[in-house]
């Protein structure tokens, strides 16, 4: 009776090797792909004295303008102890200030510093080589694909996050 019951087939083993057929397959990609996008803009942040969680609430603040640090929670994905350290950092460099909020004594709006403004802006020329290094064997139509595909799945049009 036993050789009668079908032996479920082996799953496939997620890996994030190229070929893989599991439905891992693409996050294990997108998160190898992060990895390495994400030392290499390190690499272009260290010698400004920041890091990529610094940058990425500079990058919130630049986009709109003073935000409240629990607003800056959602935008950059981290956590409120996080971002207290990361806003205390960029505070204690001159990158950032929080500023009372009116109306609400407990809240405080962070604001970008005309120093955190210049860094942003030497931090965007610093990685520019770096970035073409990143995908230069894709070449500028692989570029670009990449870019509207990754862009198609991080943004995606029907309003599903």
């Amino acid at each position: 009776m036993a050789a009668d019951v079908p032996h479920p087939t082996a799953a496939s083993r997620a890996t994030d090797r190229p070929g893989d057929a599991s439905p891992f397959a693409l996050g294990l990609l997108l998160r190898r792909a992060h990895w390495r996008a994400a030392a290499v803009m390190g690499e272009a942040l260290r010698p400004l004295g920041v890091e990529l969680r610094h940058f990425a609430v500079l990058i919130e603040l630049v986009n709109h303008g003073p935000t409240v640090q629990r607003d800056l929670v959602t935008a950059t994905g981290s956590d409120k102890a996080g971002i207290m350290r990361v806003v205390d950092d960029l505070e204690r460099k001159g990158l950032a200030v929080r500023k009372a909020v009116p109306g609400d004594r407990r809240v405080r709006a962070v604001e970008i510093t005309p120093q955190g403004l210049e860094l942003f802006d030497a931090a965007h020329v610093a990685a520019a080589p770096l970035a073409e290094r990143l995908v230069a064997e894709l070449g500028p139509d692989g570029t670009e694909q990449l870019t509207t595909l990754l862009t198609l799945l991080a943004h995606p049009t029907d309003g599903e996050a």
